[in-house]
């Protein structure tokens, strides 16, 4: 059982539980697309991210949406993110300037700023489901 009931407003169980205001839901939806769909970096290396912070964050909702990261060996630019997903996830105040020297290694810096923040945003989004309880059963009905 989630600590907030579920709204009206929303398609699944974490677009409910922040439909409770519906014009934060359609202003957070809309980011959600935006971070998505006009990143220059691939959709894989978003999801494995995403994988790495649900894992990092205790989300079980987002633990269950596809399970665990599948990084690529051969893949230095998925393993660098997540790594550096890792981190922010244990404790983004040890995040320092050699940090950002791996990234710059790998990555420009429009790509630097896409990531950090869909970190950011991927990162709120499964403190909230933590935080609402909104745990796996859930996932399994949306």
């Amino acid at each position: 059982m989630t600590r907030l009931r579920l709204s009206e407003n929303g398609n699944s169980p974490f677009e409910k539980l922040i439909g409770h205001n519906e014009e934060i839901l359609i202003k957070w939806n809309e980011l959600e697309i935006t971070l998505f769909k006009s990143s220059s970096l691939s959709q894989d290396l978003l999801e494995q991210v995403r994988r790495t912070l649900a894992y990092g964050n205790e989300c079980e909702y987002c633990m269950a949406k596809a399970g665990r990261p599948e990084i690529s060996e051969d893949n230095m630019r998925e393993q660098v993110a997540a790594a550096f997903a890792e981190v922010f996830s244990q404790d983004h105040k040890t995040i320092n300037d050699g940090h950002f020297k791996m990234l710059k290694e790998h990555f420009t810096e429009k790509e630097i700023s896409e990531l950090c923040s869909f970190i950011s945003f991927i990162s709120a989004c499964q403190m909230l489901g933590h935080i609402y309880n909104l745990t796996a059963d859930f996932q399994q009905s949306s």
